[in-house]
């Protein structure tokens, strides 16, 4: 019996998964990522998936479970992987046991992030295999065919995907799930012991294993060549493409992950345009040679920076035309659209997509009644006081306080620079120098950065907006739960300058006190303003109903 199921790109990877038999999923909540590790929580109690503190400690966690030789599957959105990256590069070099995979959900066009990162860069920089479906059925079926592949090389597998893949739904259909691996410890230590001595071997059969993935990317039923209209006198066999007729297109398209749907949208076939579809890495030079013979110039669809372009450009030489992203026949920055595909392959557009005229922009805005706002509007009235007072803040739902009526900070950057940044300005004399951060960024990345001002004795002031949540992702757990004060205390705070104040209206009066009292005082200092995030009590309150 068929089974089919409508899901979310992140929801076929996460039942992939699930039906590939992991044993855990370590991630940190991250748009467009977070959907699949909780689609796991919610159905597959079996599985152990508590959110992390971070991306490096879900990578660590997730390697050791892979040591053990069970399958687990590590999440993040793609500026996480920046935070994965020592861990992740070093399991490259380890290699693993029992299969691992990594999934990285990258954001072109910055939906909910800080810039455009490609993380397929990752995958090539680390020597790994890298899987990249073009919809949410290859999203499913490419988890046990990641978890074989990962277990065949004894290598991690990254796969990547995008905001409109995680975030669109389709039907799916689904198979019997797998047995979970049983407990096999790795009892070859020195490949997981990276001294140097150690390492230099690892490095060379990775170097050396660079063969066998070449020739499993050209071997991939994810990648896949369709012939043109013209192209009877074509045929296929083990991958390769090779034609007798002597017909050459003018132009042939490399298509990557979802950018492939876009492609397709636009009849090539009809247009005498043959497509190779790329969703393994390493590129299949052979096909790429072989399509390159049948055409003129080539068109590279892929959606993020010009990866592959660049690639085959090297691959094919100076001489062949190559088209794309960094020639402008597609755009530079944002996702690819069918139009943007269409008008590239010479196509006209006889109804654009535009964007609704005359509806007025409603940028995003803190909740009514959310505590962040409280202490907005009480740092505002005392920085108002000093004519050099800057606010550095961070990344969170209290972002949004860089934008009207608070205009309150002066940075954003990544998680956790507001509290080194705050310390980098105090350094060089400014004053007063605040931070603000909220509680899951605190414990993310923010620890280690107060720990160098408190050794230091910057003369910073530090707010830890605390909502008992990680707000911004949905409401998951934050990982610092009441423990702030005792991690203040326990990087070495003077207990007299860590301070708890309850953000409402009515308190006003203590809150401002407080913060000019700790913006007087020449050293580092805490405040933590405390209340629940108006959506999760909501939720709370919703639930007690029903």
């Amino acid at each position: 019996m068929i089974t089919r199921k409508l899901l979310l790109g992140d929801e076929a990877i996460a039942l992939g998964a699930i039906h590939a038999g992991i044993s855990g999923v370590y991630a940190y909540p991250g748009t467009p990522s977070t959907e699949i590790t909780e689609f796991i929580q919610a159905n597959a109690p079996e599985v152990r998936s508590r959110w992390c503190t971070n991306e490096k400690t879900a990578m660590e966690a997730a390697l050791g479970m892979a040591y053990a030789g069970k399958r687990a599957l590590v999440c993040m959105k793609h500026v996480g992987m920046n935070v994965a990256a020592d861990a992740f590069v070093n399991s490259a070099i380890t290699g693993v046991n029992g299969g691992l995979v990594v999934l990285a959900a990258d954001d072109p066009s910055m939906h909910s992030s800080q810039n455009e990162q490609d993380s397929r860069f990752y995958g090539k920089f680390a020597m790994i295999p890298i899987l990249e479906p073009s919809t949410q059925q290859e999203a499913y079926d490419m988890m046990p065919y990641a978890y074989a592949l990962s277990e065949e090389l004894k290598l991690p597998v990254l796969m990547r995907v995008v905001t409109r893949l995680a975030h669109s739904r389709a039907g799916v259909v689904v198979r019997e799930p797998m047995e979970q691996n049983a407990l096999h410890p790795e009892t070859d230590r020195t490949h997981w012991v990276l001294l140097p001595a150690n390492a230099r071997r690892q490095y060379a059969s990775l170097v050396g294993k660079q063969g066998e993935l070449l020739a499993s990317s050209e071997a991939s039923p994810y990648n896949s060549y369709k012939l043109q209209a013209t192209g009877d006198k074509c045929h296929e066999e083990e991958g390769l493409v090779t034609c007798s007729s002597s017909h050459v297109a003018p132009l042939g398209v490399i298509a990557c992950g979802i950018a492939y749907n876009y492609v397709m949208e636009n009849r090539p076939q009809e247009l005498g345009i043959p497509v190779l579809k790329v969703s393994q890495y390493p590129l299949p030079e052979a096909a790429i040679k072989a399509l390159a013979s049948e055409c003129e110039a080539l068109l590279i669809a892929e959606d993020g920076q010009p990866l592959v372009e660049e690639q085959v450009k090297s691959l094919l030489g100076a001489d062949y035309t190559i088209k794309g992203r960094l020639t402008g026949d597609l755009p530079r920055m944002g996702e690819l659209t069918p139009d943007s595909v269409g008008a590239a392959l010479g196509v006209t557009i006889e109804q654009p997509y535009t964007q609704a005229q005359n509806v007025m922009p409603r940028p995003p805005a803190l909740c009514q009644g959310c505590g962040h706002r409280d202490v907005y509007d009480a740092l505002n009235k005392v920085a108002a006081e000093y004519e050099g007072a800057r606010i550095f803040g961070d990344i969170g739902c209290y972002t949004l306080g860089a934008l009207p009526p608070f205009r309150a900070i002066d940075s954003c950057v990544d998680m956790g620079a507001s509290i080194t940044m705050a310390k980098g300005a105090a350094d060089a004399g400014l004053f007063p120098a605040i931070a603000v951060i909220g509680d899951s960024t605190f414990t993310h990345s923010g620890m280690t950065g107060l720990l160098d001002a408190i050794n230091d004795n910057s003369n910073i002031t530090v707010i830890i907006s605390d909502n008992l949540t990680t707000a911004m992702t949905g409401g998951q757990d934050s990982a610092g739960t009441n423990k702030f004060e005792a991690i203040c205390l326990g990087l070495g705070l003077a207990p007299e300058h860590v301070r708890v104040v309850v953000p409402l209206p009515k308190n006003m009066e203590e809150i401002t006190r407080i913060i000019r009292e700790e913006i007087e005082y020449p050293g580092v200092s805490v405040i933590i303003p405390r209340r629940e995030c108006m959506q999760t009590l909501q939720r709370k309150l919703r639930n007690k109903k029903k």
